[in-house]
């Protein structure tokens, strides 16, 4: 094992490739991204490495759609349709950016919490659980050299929108994490200062 990579994994230690990965994190939006998406075997490794998440009680609360193809495109007419239906004096520009919210990316993996009675899990820590999920397929989908963005809209919270996705009433989306190739490099932007956000709990 070469030094670099046994250095990855020995926690504490500032110069990790792993704390490297994730201060390299940046989103692609979506309307930047474009084929080549993932194949379905690195689609695959990805989920399998965006899994290892907190999961408390071990629930899995969450599983996965993919759209792709035809599909989005179908998906942004039905929603197109359906914005203008519910107003029909909607703005033209808006109508066309639901028609396209799906078209870009090659790939949209809609990351859906389940939410369902649990005596001893809290809603909240299974939503919570769901949330790590979509933050990790990000970082996943970047270690395989692609670009992405987590999304949700107004689709991701429409229970008509849900039941065309095949999502049961205790069923809600995370995130519409789209997946591709980056056009450009995203530019980094400005980020908190963690020694501004900790603050020492004295008991007082």
């Amino acid at each position: 094992m070469s030094p670099k990579l046994h250095d990855a994994t020995l926690p504490g230690r500032p110069d990790s490739l792993l704390l490297h990965a994730l201060d390299a994190r940046r989103s692609v939006p979506a309307k930047q991204l474009v084929d080549p998406g993932p194949d379905p075997e690195t689609l695959l490794r990805m989920l399998q490495s965006a899994v290892r998440v907190p999961d408390h009680g071990k629930r899995v609360p969450f599983r996965f759609l993919s759209i792709e193809g035809d599909a989005r495109t179908d998906l942004g007419e039905r929603l197109a349709a359906l914005a203008l239906a519910r107003d029909p004096n909607a703005a033209a520009s808006a109508i066309e950016k639901d028609r396209h919210r799906f078209t870009h990316a090659p790939l949209v993996i809609v990351v859906v919490a389940r939410l369902g009675p649990d005596e001893k899990i809290p809603a909240s820590e299974r939503l919570l659980t769901a949330g790590c999920v979509c933050f990790a397929l990000l970082q996943a989908a970047q270690g395989c050299g692609f670009g992405a963005s987590w999304l949700t809209g107004w689709p991701a919270y429409d229970r008509e929108v849900l039941g065309w996705l095949g999502l049961e009433a205790n069923e809600h989306v995370a995130g519409f994490i789209h997946i591709g190739t980056p056009k450009l490099e995203a530019p980094e932007r400005d980020r908190p200062d963690a020694s501004g956000l900790l603050q020492p709990w004295t008991g007082a």
